[in-house]
């Protein structure tokens, strides 16, 4: 069964070269069960709420395997938080799960909504690693962001069972692959139209960034 090894919470806001000024990128572990709820986690924020936060980007999810292979690829450990998530999982492929899939995790019931996009404020946080927006893109291991569909409280060692995946098919990966016309990704017209058939039968609620983008795609 795969497991939630680790809960992260902004440690403190840290000075950012951005417009904001100051970022909520650093995450790091925290002991003890967390409250979800519907802005994300108990005592947790966004310095950008312009680009991050909100309902549909209330939590972000990375696998310890992708991180694995970003450690290797860097050549230092990517421990929890360091990428800024919330929540660090072993055992579940993270940047593969389907769009509008459910997990349910302690008590919570989250909802997967998109990928992460990266930034200049992420490759600050990493001390710039050469080309590291484009390289983040080209992996396509993008994690996941979540939306609390049912409130709860949640912590590390919990298990994460897949409750629901619906029948569309598009993961992350897939939609960010598609969006960003990476080698071999699903043609992005063929994914947006599978997603927003999807959206307007009921089987997922799209956000309102992938949905625009979405629309976007079938016009390009």
């Amino acid at each position: 069964m795969p497991e939630l090894l680790a809960v992260c919470r902004v440690h403190a806001l840290l000075p950012d070269a951005g417009t904001v000024g100051v970022t909520a990128i650093d995450k790091r572990p925290v002991d003890g069960r967390v409250k979800a709820r519907r802005f994300g986690l108990y005592a947790d924020v966004q310095a950008d709420r312009e680009n991050h936060g909100g309902p549909d980007q209330a939590v972000y999810a990375y696998s310890q395997e992708d991180a694995e292979a970003w450690g290797a690829e860097l050549g230092y450990e990517v421990t929890p938080g360091l990428f800024g998530e919330n929540l660090r999982t072993r055992g579940l492929a993270v940047s593969d799960a389907v769009i509008g899939e459910r997990w349910r995790v302690g008590t919570a019931l989250l909802e997967v909504t998109q990928p992460r996009t990266p930034c200049q404020t992420f490759a600050r946080r990493l001390g710039s690693p050469p080309r590291w927006v484009r390289r983040f893109t080209q992996a396509n291991r993008t994690g996941a962001y979540l939306r609390v569909v049912e409130n709860g409280d949640l912590g590390a060692g919990d298990a994460v069972e897949v409750v629901h995946r619906p029948t569309h098919g598009v993961t992350a990966a897939d939609w960010f692959g598609a969006w960003n016309r990476l080698d071999g990704a699903p043609d992005a017209a063929d994914a947006a139209k599978a997603l927003l058939v999807a959206h307007d039968d009921g089987d997922v609620r799209l956000s309102d960034e992938l949905r625009e983008r979405a629309g976007r795609a079938l016009r390009r």
